[in-house]
Order: C-alpha cells, then sequence, then structure tokens
C-alpha cells in the first residue's frame, strides 16, 4: 500500500491530506485565527462545582468555561484511567505498574494527540474485581473495564476559584465547552509523558515481545518522575534517543509548572504544534512512503524537525513546486467535494446515504443500480460486505464521532451477518480513533460508538443554510405563494385604507402568482379593494417578501 502525506499551507488555513493508494483517507484542517486546542495546558479557575454532576466548569479563558468530570480529577493512585480517558483509548485497569506487570498498553496517537490504549492481558492473571469483558465487538481485540475504586466527591476536592493546572482532551464543540483533564500527557516523538503517573505502557502495534521488554527496561530506568508511553515510533530507537526525548519532556513540564507559578488566572502555559507539525510528530513514519508540501517555509520547519526526530525519514520529505495547486495534483480537491456529499457510490453500484443528526448519526445501505447475478442474498451479502468496507472510510475521512447507526440492507442467514459483522471489525481496526460496536440485529442495525476529540468535516468546512436552516428541504414554490397571499393579506389589514401595495418577491414565487394563482390574487385585490403588484427580484429569498410602497388614496 502506497501511503503519502499532502500538505497545502496557504494564507488563510494550512490543509492536511492522507492518502492510501491515491485515495483520500483523512483529512485535516487548521486555520490560521483557529488553532486546534486539544493537548493546549492552562492554569484554570474553578467557576462552578456541581455535586450532582459531580462535575465542575473552569475558566480557561475561552468564550465558554471548560468541563472537567470528577473521573479527571482524582487520586495519583488512578492515574493511568484518568490518562487513558484523556487520550481517547479503551478502559483500562488502573493498578500500578509495580503492582502488576502483566499488562501492555497500546497507544497510536493521531495528528490532535488523541491515542488509542487497549490492554493486553492473560485471563489467567485476570483480577478477581475486575468485571468481565463485553460480549459485543469493539473492532480493536479484548477490552477490559476498569477496577472500580472510590474516589472523593468532587465538592470534596475542588473549590470555586481554586486554581488548577488543566489539559483540554476535547475541543469545544457546538454549545458544548471544553471538555478537561487535570490528568496531563505531552506527546514527544518517541514517548509521551504523563507527569501525574507513575505507570509505563508499550504501544501494542510493536509485535516483538522482545523489543517491548527492552523499551520498558530502558524507560523504567529514566531517572524522571512521573509516567510514559512508549510509541509505536520508538520501535528499534536507542536507548540514548529515548532517554533524551524523556529528558526534553520532563524540561518541558517543569517550565510549564513555574510558568503557572506566576501566570495569572484562565491563562494558557502551553500549546502544542501546529497541524504540520503535529502530522509529522505523529503520523509521518517509515510506513509513509513520501511526504509533501508546498510551502517553502513549511517544508523548511518540517525538514528542521525530521533532521532533529526523525533523521532517517529526512529523504522522503520533498517540496512541491509545480504551478498546478497541489490538492489538484494528488486529486484531493474532488474527494473532500464527495466527502460532504450526502450520498456515497459504491463499486458495485449501490450506494450509502449520511444523515447526521445533533444527536447520533445514521447511514443507510441500499443496492442502488446493483442487481446481483445469481439471488437476491448473494446481492445483498456482496452489498453489504462493500458498505462496511466504505462505511469505516467515510467515518474516518469524514471523522464522524458519536452514536452511530448503520442500516444493512436485511440479510436472512446468520452466516451472512457474522461475514459482515467480521469484514466491519477488521476494517475497524484501521481506524485509530476509540470504537465499541454491537452485534448487527436481525433487522441489520448495528449501533456502534466512536470516540470524538475535534470537529467532523462537516462541521468544519460548512456551515448551516439560510433557507433551510439545517434540515435539508426547503418549502415548495407552490407553498409558498400560498404563505406569500396570506402574508399580504395580513400586511394589507394593517393599512386598510391603500389602494396600492407595491411588493417585492422572487422571481420564482412571482412568477407562480401571476401564472397559476392569477384569478386569486385578483379575487384578493377585489375583497381589499386595493391594487396589488409584485415586483420580481433576485435579492429576496423565496419565502420573504418586502412591501415597498403603500399608497393611500386621496
Amino acid at each position: 500500500m502506497k501511503r503519502e502525506i499532502i500538505i497545502n499551507a496557504s494564507y488563510l488555513e494550512t490543509r492536511v491530506a492522507v492518502e492510501e493508494d491515491a485515495v483520500l483517507t483523512e483529512f485535516y484542517l487548521e486555520r490560521n485565527q483557529k488553532r486546534s486546542l486539544v493537548g493546549n495546558i492552562y492554569k484554570g479557575r474553578v467557576t462552578r462545582v456541581l455535586p450532582g454532576m459531580q462535575a465542575a466548569f473552569v475558566d480557561i479563558g475561552l468564550e465558554k468555561a471548560g468541563f472537567l468530570h470528577v473521573s479527571d480529577f482524582r487520586d495519583e493512585v488512578e492515574a493511568l484511567g484518568s490518562m487513558a480517558e484523556v487520550i481517547g483509548e479503551e478502559d483500562v485497569e488502573t493498578e500500578p505498574a509495580a503492582e502488576r506487570d502483566d499488562f501492555v498498553i497500546a497507544n497510536s496517537y493521531d495528528a490532535d494527540g488523541a491515542a488509542d490504549i487497549e490492554i493486553e492481558q492473560d485471563d489467567a492473571d485476570q483480577d478477581e474485581t475486575s468485571e468481565a469483558p463485553p460480549a459485543h465487538l469493539n473492532g480493536r481485540g479484548r477490552r477490559r473495564r476498569p477496577v472500580r475504586r472510590a474516589r472523593l466527591p468532587i465538592e470534596q476536592q475542588l473549590k470555586r476559584n481554586q486554581e488548577i493546572i488543566v489539559q483540554v482532551a476535547k475541543e469545544p464543540l457546538g454549545t458544548k465547552g471544553a471538555r478537561l483533564t487535570s490528568f496531563v500527557s505531552i506527546p514527544g516523538r518517541h514517548l509521551v509523558y504523563t507527569p501525574t503517573s507513575n505507570h509505563i505502557g508499550v504501544s501494542r502495534r510493536i509485535e516483538s515481545a522482545q523489543e517491548r521488554a527492552r523499551l520498558r527496561s530502558a524507560v523504567s530506568e529514566l531517572r524522571v518522575p512521573g509516567g510514559f508511553i512508549v510509541r509505536t515510533a520508538c520501535e528499534g530507537v536507542s536507548k540514548r534517543e529515548i532517554q533524551r526525548d524523556a529528558s526534553f519532556l520532563s524540561k518541558l513540564w517543569a517550565s510549564i509548572v513555574k510558568a503557572s507559578e506566576t501566570a495569572p488566572s484562565a491563562a494558557p502555559l502551553y500549546s502544542d504544534l501546529d497541524v504540520a507539525l503535529r502530522i509529522v510528530r505523529d503520523l509521518f513514519s517509515s510506513e509513509v512512503d513520501k511526504l509533501w508540501c508546498d510551502d517553502s517555509d513549511t517544508h523548511h520547519r518540517i525538514v528542521e524537525f525530521a533532521q532533529l526526530y526523525m533523521p532517517r525519514l529526512r529523504s522522503r520529505i520533498a517540496l512541491y513546486e509545480a504551478e498546478e495547486p497541489i490538492f489538484d495534483h494528488f486529486h484531493v480537491e474532488a474527494q473532500i467535494e464527495r466527502a460532504l456529499e450526502r450520498k456515497v457510490w459504491l463499486k458495485s453500484g449501490g450506494y450509502l446515504v449520511f444523515d447526521q443528526a445533533e444527536a447520533l448519526t445514521a447511514i443507510d445501505v441500499n443496492t442502488g443500480r446493483f442487481v446481483g447475478k445469481r439471488n437476491q442474498d448473494e446481492t445483498v451479502l456482496k452489498t453489504n460486505l462493500e458498505a462496511a468496507e466504505e462505511v469505516v472510510k467515510q467515518l474516518r475521512l469524514r471523522n464522524i464521532g458519536g452514536i452511530i447507526i448503520v442500516d444493512f440492507i436485511d440479510m436472512t442467514r446468520d452466516a451472512d451477518r457474522k461475514k459482515v459483522t467480521e469484514v466491519l471489525s477488521q476494517a475497524l481496526k484501521r481506524d485509530k480513533a476509540r470504537t465499541s460496536v454491537l452485534k448487527i440485529s436481525e433487522l441489520g442495525l448495528v449501533q456502534m460508538t466512536r470516540k470524538r476529540t475535534r470537529e467532523s468535516l462537516e462541521e468544519l468546512l460548512t456551515t448551516q443554510c439560510p433557507h433551510c436552516q439545517g434540515r435539508r428541504v426547503v418549502k415548495s414554490v407552490p407553498t409558498l405563494a400560498a404563505d406569500m397571499m396570506r402574508a399580504i393579506y395580513r400586511t394589507a389589514g394593517r393599512h386598510p385604507r391603500a389602494d396600492l401595495f407595491v411588493i417585492k418577491v422572487n422571481p420564482e414565487v412571482a412568477r407562480y402568482l401571476y401564472d397559476v394563482g392569477a384569478k386569486d390574487l385578483g379575487a384578493m385585490e377585489e375583497r381589499l379593494g386595493a391594487k396589488i403588484v409584485l415586483r420580481s427580484t433576485e435579492s429576496i429569498v423565496p419565502g420573504a417578501f418586502e412591501v415597498v410602497q403603500a399608497t393611500v388614496a386621496a
């Protein structure tokens, strides 16, 4: 598989595309006036403590106060669970590594600093206090629920106007403020430093047990307070490079703590890298064949960063200098436009329909033009198998999070439902966002959740239609014309002595009223005793009108 990263740095925004075999799989955008907040660290001030919700609101200097749940502010003995929840992983057990060493944390960061952590643990060694894993498929391997520990109520830990150091775990989305945590995680190239935890984790994507043991041993020998997660990029890295990364991260944390001592409330203490360098840090690896950038300044910064942290990959970075825009050359622009469409066609002739509501996203699978060759069951199965792959691709590309319902075409055979479930499971393994999926029902419905840390592609690139107010439909011209007639009648009622009304309306509505509604318009004029003149103008939206003249008889 050929994997490329394409960076388009323009005056207003920086866009990043990740392609696999020339197919767009991930898209990131950061506007110069609105950089991502995930990973930023602030000196916050508690504004409200809500015992009923076991949460607090914290002012960090943004338009809306951040939200801090008690699970993100608790004793250090439970730091692993809190840190895991922050950076977007599966549920984890919270025993300190010194007490339990039979698990491996798997972590893989995306460009927004979100990680995916899982537990690899022998059933024979499972702690008696932990619950059995859920029976449903989660697309990420076995899953263990965290051990429940008693925690102090939030009202006993925080009080109003108290100052605390917090990190943004989720961007503000819609009407919600940022999700905050007090368990800080600072990603480097090879390690993620967790200064509020003493745990050591190793990426499960590092397959060699010998290499994982070597890395765990190397990190255990570090004379740095706090914990670390060994990233996939650390595989094969020397102990000296690991020590250098750890030293840099610990010094960075020390500077953050020192800055907090003199900084005012609601002040930023640390900002993560911009999107271009974040992509290089988190996604640029030996699996990437080429990284292209069309801006010389950004390219220079990327080369310097790579020279410092990944010199072996320096030769794979290229400056794009052709006249044709870089996203046009790599056919990215057209793929972004298709990713905003409601309907997605499958190669077989079937199609998917995406409907995003406030609470969930519904995806409908249809056979469309595909009629199959043998029988209906085979046609339905082939469409559903192709749809399962495409659904995951679209979830990654559109960055859809929250509750997701996939309505596959009804299948009569259990074996067919099992095949679709298996394909969906395998496809989800390529998705870095945390997912949880229930078994496909007899009706063909799949319920799943996907970790949401930033805006979806639709939220990022579009805004609500001023005509339909987000409903995706508008009133028909006949309905608008009837509404217009009633509105004109009400307006005329407020001017009983007027004998002439000149009204601006949309051309389509005016045309309909003069053609189909001419008789009714005449009847209204006779009833009001006034002449009604419709003036067609493009500047008036359908459904609106403007009275420009109401002449009173002498």
